[in-house]
């Protein structure tokens, strides 16, 4: 997809979040939690992550139950892959997990982003 493409729709996924999205941006933005700055709806290549923190390059997708479809599936780990290959490692949550659980899910990404090796 063009870049300017990625940009509109990623503008556009900013406007049409879901609720569990709405929670995790409204826990962490304006640098809210720990200091830490999260993007959302950023464009990466060809991709849009739900979240991303560019300082330890950590993408953060909430899935819905769509994203239990086994082709969606397959998807999201092609698509994880690829990120991997240019340095983004990606940890995912269910939308059910952000919206009972917001501060573990906030721990997780902390402990995620700290477990991974420093780029030399």
């Amino acid at each position: 997809m063009e870049r300017k493409n990625i940009v509109k729709n990623a503008r556009t996924l900013r406007q049409e979040m879901t609720e569990a999205e709405e929670k995790f941006w409204k826990q962490v933005r304006d640098k809210r939690y720990k200091g830490i700055k999260f993007r959302r709806q950023h464009p990466i290549g060809s991709f849009v992550l739900d979240f991303y923190w560019a300082e330890k390059n950590v993408g953060i997708e909430i899935d819905g139950g769509i994203h239990e479809r086994r082709d969606i599936k397959e998807y999201d780990e092609g698509r994880t892959e690829v990120l991997k290959t240019n340095g983004i490692r990606v940890i995912r949550f269910t939308n059910e997990e952000v919206m009972n659980d917001i501060i573990g899910v906030m721990r997780k990404i902390v402990l995620f982003a700290d477990s991974l090796p420093h780029p030399d």
